[in-house]
């Protein structure tokens, strides 16, 4: 007898192209077994994956994302449809009693299949973003060996790519419900099978007679949220040829430390279910008195519930069981007066969003729980609140909104309609969108069925800068309606109101009923709110600029992009040699123009200049000598225009704004445009100028204005704060220094504080770091810390070059703690070029907040100028010991010499892996690392506790290095 539940399907597949397979489904899951051989045409295959995936993984074609490997393989329009439909097969074990279903479910296949079992076939219908689920019980062998082959078929119109290119191609690919942007766009190469494949999850589900189907769970609240109910209602199949008497169970247990739960409730009801029917049966509300709320990345903890729901049936037991991570939360939207802007709240707190866009994590879907969880940390990481599931990507996976839960990330999940595939472009392009409006329908409910438990979906867009077709869109509207309780339809006892006989009273008879529908990304708060292209720009600005009265004038910007330049390495990896050439700089009027090499423009690279706008960033700072060179100053740049995009837009937080989107959060390729961290997930120095910008409580500089700024994002008064402003030269001396004391912000504002008087004063120096901290004065904690390198107006960073030659010595305490693969470091680096200034009551850096889940108390995070370095170093350790378990290889300080005394600037970590077999020039970076800080600075005599964690591969030998702006070469610190 099988267990119940669910096994997935994940391994041990083969594939084949079709042409080369001579046999027929029935034959190749009966008596003519496929197998992997010198002469076979069948390989290892990528499930979940596409085609392409799996030739790239047997080498049958190069890695498409390497240089213009891409341009060697053989796109779909040329070869024909056949190339590129596969079969796939794999076999499994499962041995059912005479009284256990069995269902064979496809999450997701692009584009449509054939289905053999054990010599039966059945179909898989057309639709990228739709469930299969095939009742395979009479089919499945009684002796538990069981041979699957799948034979999947491209989308129906592949289209073709234009020899320049462009958004979406010949735009063929908008007649399918499929992912829009394989044919290719302006960040993009095409994808040449065009995402053909089992792209997503294949399981088995064993159930007793009664199966349990896409159960709804919403919350509601009363009292302020002192009082929540828990609403839930599930659909209910009886396969069976009798009545079934079931005991159906609802569960809801929260975790409890030392792998304890505690059970909030535990509800059972009893009916009846005809045979062969299936009925949708509604649970008595739970009641729950002040829940743990789930709350947003930056707003608090991210709480969740496990809920469980079984179903018993009476002369068989346990049938089927179905469990979902759940939060408390109320999301509301509504158009703000004073900006014109979308506005959300979460819990009744009105959240200012942060975050940015995304298309999908891998080009070839190679999708994973691993590279997801990367994925949205990275997210939550740079304090973000808010991502976006642009319409020409995926509606995305539960495992990408698990690590949204998990992380606290809100998502804006859109619809697959684009205005450049859907209603515009050369030619104009499917204007009635998709040919076959019922299946986008039915793809579209059948998403929102699979996601609306998840706390972190906010709200459902139709399309990308185009609204769906008229019939598509009105039913979006109607399936989609909100329920009257979530549009504040209370009477004074706090029941629902039926506003008419069709409203349901229960939230969770909804198909969603508790979060919005917009129908557009540019219609209803967003950007000018008329569906008109007010989006963007897309490329570099002057960093001033964010700041200005004209920058942008409208509450709510959904896509603004710029530049993403990755670090040399990354550039070494993904590209051959004549790719590491760096561009020419053409003198055109009184700007430069950047001229990329071919194999840059392939992969979308955007300069660093705009002629007649904006003077080439990287030039700032000197003609680059090389590739490594031009890198590093990019990523000067990037942290730069980054802090200052998202300081621009939250200094006029409220007053002008309501949120903003940055386009994009990452590429599913090696592009090299719009990203915070690269494809081998590798991150830019933009990445932590967003995490410095996006803090909840945050200190800044108008670049305009040069007015100090305190923004409070969160829903508590600062009072009894200060601001230290020092300002250090190149000369290492500190020419200005100020504190602002008792100082008091109330909450979600952003107030300017005061006017710097540097460089207003004499003998200002061209080029100067500017060093402020928020902290409290209780006890000097720090609650933000931000450090500028600034020139004066008109200026340039060209006498950063020779500040290059400065030898500033550092020292560095680290601790490492080992948990199975996992490394855990903890560092405290020091610049000792001087003591500290006897006036800074800061300079230990002891956070107020945690950084980057750094879980333990800096209190103690120095070391002292007297006798006692050793005592306090130790201490430090043995205080951050006690909140592990984990193995410790003990404590090791590295110096790093010098003679000067002066800013370290531009420290960088990086983490490598010594192995046998090691080959000169190949990539030794560990990735991906998560880093509490990096590309950050120390002023003489300040230190900075930062945290690394990571993954160790099998046979290597982690190396953690350290470079920096005046650090020659890369020192080793551990």
């Amino acid at each position: 007898m099988a267990a119940i539940g669910k096994t997935t399907l994940d391994s041990g597949w083969l594939a084949a192209m079709s042409t080369e397979v001579h046999l027929s489904g029935t034959q190749l899951t009966t008596t003519q077994l496929p197998s992997v051989g010198p002469t076979s045409p069948w390989m290892e295959a990528v499930v979940p994956g596409t085609v392409l995936a799996t030739l790239v993984k047997n080498k049958v074609v190069p890695d498409p994302f390497y240089g213009l490997e891409n341009e060697t393989i053989i796109d779909i329009a040329d070869s024909g449809r056949e190339y590129y439909t596969f079969w796939f097969f794999t076999t499994f074990q499962c041995k059912l009693s005479g009284t256990q279903h069995l269902d064979l479910n496809f999450r997701a296949i692009n584009y449509s299949a054939e289905v053999y079992l054990n010599g039966h076939k059945k179909v898989l219908p057309k639709g990228m973003f739709r469930r299969h689920s095939l009742d395979v019980t009479d089919i499945v062998h009684p002796d538990g060996q069981n041979l699957l082959a799948v034979l999947v078929y491209p989308p129906d119109h592949p289209g073709s790519i234009p020899p320049d290119g462009g958004q979406g191609g010949d735009h063929e690919i908008g007649k399918d419900v499929a992912t829009q942007y394989v044919e290719g766009w302006d960040w993009m190469c095409p994808i040449r099978d065009r995402n053909t494949g089992i792209w997503d999850e294949v399981s088995i589900s064993v159930t007793g007679p009664v199966k349990v189907i896409d159960p709804h769970l919403v919350s509601s609240f009363y009292d302020n949220y002192k009082r929540a109910y828990l609403h839930a209602t599930t659909e209910l199949e009886n396969k069976s040829t009798r009545v079934a008497e079931c005991s159906l169970n609802i569960q809801v247990t929260t975790d409890l430390e030392g792998n304890f739960c505690l059970i909030e409730h535990l509800q059972t009801q009893h009916l009846s279910i005809p045979a062969g029917s299936r009925v949708q049966y509604t649970f008595p509300e739970l009641f729950f008195y002040k829940p743990n709320l789930w709350w947003p990345n930056g707003m608090g903890k991210q709480s969740l519930y496990k809920v469980s729901v079984t179903v018993d049936v009476k002369g068989y037991g346990e049938s089927d069981l179905w469990s979902q991570l759940f939060g408390f939360r109320k999301i509301e939207s509504y158009i703000d007066n004073t900006t014109g802007g979308r506005l959300f709240k979460v819990n009744g707190q009105p959240i200012f969003i942060r975050g940015g866009n995304w298309i999908l994590s891998d080009g070839l879907l190679r999708l994973s729980k691993k590279r997801y969880s990367t994925d949205i940390k990275f997210h939550a990481d740079m304090n973000f609140n808010m991502i976006r599931c642009w319409g020409g990507g995926l509606a995305e996976r539960p495992e990408f909104y698990h690590y949204c839960d998990i992380h606290g990330l809100l998502v804006w999940q859109e619809f697959w309609i684009t205005g450049d595939v859907d209603g515009r472009g050369v030619p104009v392009s499917n204007p009635n969108g998709p040919l076959d409006h019922d299946l986008f329908l039915l793809c579209a409910r059948d998403t929102v069925k699979l996601l609306r438990n998840h706390p972190s979906l906010a709200l459902w867009v139709g399309g990308n800068e185009q609204i769906p077709p008229d019939d598509i869109n009105k039913a979006l509207k109607q399936d989609l309606r909100l329920h009257p309780h979530f549009e504040s339809s209370l009477n004074e006892g706090g029941k629902f109101v039926e506003d008419s006989p069709a409203v349901l009273r229960d939230p969770s008879q909804y198909l969603d009923g508790a979060r919005i529908y917009i129908q557009g990304s540019m219609w209803d708060g967003f950007a000018n709110g008329k569906g008109d292209f007010t989006d963007g720009p897309y490329e570099i600005q002057n960093p001033e600029d964010f700041f200005k009265d004209d920058f942008y004038k409208y509450g709510f910007n959904p896509e603004v992009g710029s530049v993403g330049m990755p670090v040399s390495a990354t550039i070494r990896a993904t590209m051959p040699p004549e790719g590491w050439r760096i561009p020419l700089f053409k003198k055109v009027s009184n700007y430069y123009q950047e001229v990329p090499n071919p194999i840059w423009e392939y992969h979308k690279y955007i300069p660093y200049s705009k002629p007649g706008k904006v003077h080439d960033q990287i030039l700032l700072y000197g003609s680059p000598k090389d590739l490594n060179d031009f890198c590093l100053k990019a990523q000067l740049v990037n942290y730069i225009q980054y802090r200052a995009l998202l300081e621009g837009w939250t200094s006029r937080m409220w007053t002008k704004y309501t949120g903003v989107l940055i386009w994009k959060t990452q590429n599913p390729w090696t592009g090299l445009r719009g990203q915070f961290y690269d494809h081998l997930l590798d991150q830019t120095a933009g990445f932590y100028g967003c995490r410095c910008a996006a803090e909840p409580i945050h200190v800044q500089l108008n670049l305009v204005t040069y007015l100090l700024e305190v923004v409070n994002t969160t829903s508590e008064e600062l009072s009894d704060i200060a601001i230290e402003a020092s300002v250090w030269d190149l000369e290492g001396t500190c020419p200005y220094y100020k504190v602002h004391e008792k100082l008091s912000v109330p909450p979600k504002r952003t107030v300017p504080i005061a006017e710097m008087k540097y460089p207003k004063s004499k003998n200002p120096k061209p080029v100067y770091f500017l060093l402020l901290k928020l902290y409290r004065m209780s006890d000097d904690r720090i609650i933000s810390r931000n450090f500028y390198w600034l020139h004066l107006s008109g200026g340039d960073y060209k006498l950063l070059e020779p500040y290059r030659k400065k030898t500033v010595p550092l020292k560095i305490i680290s601790q490492v703690f080992i948990k199975g693969t996992t490394n855990e470091m903890h560092m405290l680096v020091e610049n000792t070029s001087k003591k500290p200034e006897s006036k800074s009551r800061t300079y230990r850096n002891d956070f107020a907040t945690k950084q980057g889940d750094v879980d333990f108390d800096v209190a103690s995070v120095h070391s002292t100028h007297d006798g006692a370095d050793k005592k306090h170093e130790a201490s430090w350790f043995q205080k951050i010991s006690r909140h592990f378990t984990k193995e410790s290889d003990g404590l090791r300080v590295a110096e790093i010499n010098g003679s000067d005394i002066g800013v370290a600037f531009f420290l960088h970590f990086s983490v490598h892996g010594l192995k046998q077999g090691h080959k000169e020039g190949e990539d030794t970076r560990i990735l991906p690392v998560h880093y509490s800080d990096n590309y950050f600075s120390l002023v003489p005599g300040e230190a900075m506790p930062i945290k690394i964690s990571f993954e160790v591969p099998p046979g290597v030998t982690p190396r953690v290095t350290l470079d920096g702006w005046n650090y020659r070469g890369v020192h080793t610190v551990r």
